[in-house]
């Protein structure tokens, strides 16, 4: 009877976890309006508003000068790029040296930390910024000529203390869990953090997210031992009323590649959700005015892992149902969290369609059926990360597990895969040291 009632119990908490965690995953696409009120609205041609772009950069010569190259197409006439390089990565920083020599908008500054990380990158470059926001981007991004401008208006329109826009993986055809991913970033970006923006809690996403200057200051930049410091800041500033809106436009989306492999996925899953949990037991969370704001916060942070243990208990609550002598109630009552999963996967194939549509991309039955096929094994992949992280976390390992990027997301030959576009020796330099 006992054995049961824990079935039973097990089985409706799961379910309910299933059906809000797939509610809020349609969130933008409950009526035309929201899907409208998601997008950026069209600028005025007015600019008030100055940039300061950060472009962390380790170990990224393959990708780095392209992603360059595109930010300073900006169509706004008002910002700079600091790209940010380790003092013993000699390969990237001359790409970023040969990319300043040739443009006085962008900026160098070396990293002398020994153990180096995203956040500390970021907080070297913060005092040398002069905009009136930070933005922040990745080595690997595509950035649409025209976000900036709609980034300005957003600002002078809503009053906004941070404006975070949307990022996309692309490159959904390399391999079957890039199928996954991409998907995966679609409904974040284009929808759930929407809900967060609404509900006054938001976990930034880790780049083209758009701070001002003086909020970013006086929340003392990033966290510098946190994995997940985009998280962090998120909900450092919710915690303290700062408003955050969120834009999604596909046209202006910042465009990024999968991880090349499984292991690098693995890993970085893994530092994610060790980073969720370091951003959990922080507990500026609790801060938060509202309870309402407090769960979502508490569910949120928790949700790498009560994930991974749905996709990992569902299948066996399946085989209690199907080879168990248990009451028919309990057995149906089993079988709640299987139907939710169906109708996620009914979703996700209508997302599918949808993200091939909105990106120009063509969706075969075989990327249908690869998204169906391998929706099981993604959940064992996310289980693993979630088991890694918190083993991690528990052993005190806290060291920053790099994703490296080969610019699979990239439609133009512009890369430079060979390395690098002069020698360092014969390019005039434009950097900020930072003493150690």
């Amino acid at each position: 009877m006992l054995t049961s009632v824990f079935i039973a119990a097990v089985s409706l908490a799961l379910f309910w976890m299933a059906a809000f965690t797939l509610w809020w995953q349609m969130h933008a696409w409950r009526t035309p309006e929201v899907l409208a009120s998601t997008r950026f609205s069209s600028p005025d041609g007015d600019e008030h508003v100055s940039f300061s772009l950060l472009l962390p950069a380790r170990h990224e010569q393959a990708v780095l000068d392209h992603t360059i190259q595109r930010l300073l197409e900006s169509s706004h006439t008002d910002f700079e790029i600091i790209v940010i390089v380790g003092h013993d990565d000699p390969e990237t920083t001359a790409v970023a040296e040969t990319a300043a020599a040739r443009d006085p908008r962008v900026r160098v500054v070396v990293d002398t930390h020994e153990k180096k990380n995203k956040p500390k990158a970021m907080n070297t470059a913060l005092p040398y910024c002069r905009g009136d926001v930070v933005g922040v981007f990745d080595a690997e991004d595509q950035v649409h000529p025209e976000l900036l401008a709609h980034v300005d208006h957003a600002f002078r329109t809503t009053g906004a203390d941070v404006v975070q826009g949307g990022v996309q993986l692309i490159n959904f055809h390399s391999s079957w869990y890039s199928l996954r991913n991409c998907l995966e970033y679609f409904f974040w970006f284009r929808s759930r953090l929407h809900l967060h923006a609404q509900k006054g809690f938001i976990p930034l996403g880790g780049n083209t997210v758009f701070v001002r200057t003086d909020v970013l200051r006086e929340a003392d930049g990033w966290d510098p031992d946190c994995l997940a410091e985009d998280c962090d800041l998120g909900v450092r500033l919710s915690s303290v009323g700062k408003k955050v809106v969120v834009a999604y436009d596909s046209d202006m989306v910042t465009r990024e590649e999968t991880p090349g492999s499984l292991m690098s996925l693995l890993k970085q899953r893994t530092r994610w959700n060790q980073g969720f949990l370091q951003v959990y037991r922080k507990k500026d969370w609790r801060q938060l005015p509202t309870l309402g704001q407090r769960l979502l916060a508490r569910y949120t942070l928790m949700t790498p892992f009560m994930q991974a243990f749905t996709g990992l208990i569902i299948p066996l609550n399946v085989a209690i149902a199907l080879f168990l002598d248990v009451p028919v109630g309990i057995a149906f009552i089993t079988f709640l969290p299987a139907v939710t999963a169906l109708v996620t996967f009914v979703f996700e194939i209508v997302g599918l369609h949808d993200f091939g549509k909105q990106y120009g991309l063509r969706v075969r039955f075989a990327h249908y059926l690869k998204l169906v096929v391998g929706g099981p094994f993604y959940q064992v992949l996310l289980a693993g990360a979630a088991v890694r992280a918190v083993w991690r976390e528990q052993r005190g390992r806290n060291d920053w597990e790099l994703t490296t990027h080969v610019g699979a997301h990239l439609d133009e030959p512009a890369v430079n895969r060979e390395g690098l576009p002069g020698s360092r020796e014969d390019v005039p330099v434009t950097r900020e040291d930072v003493p150690a």
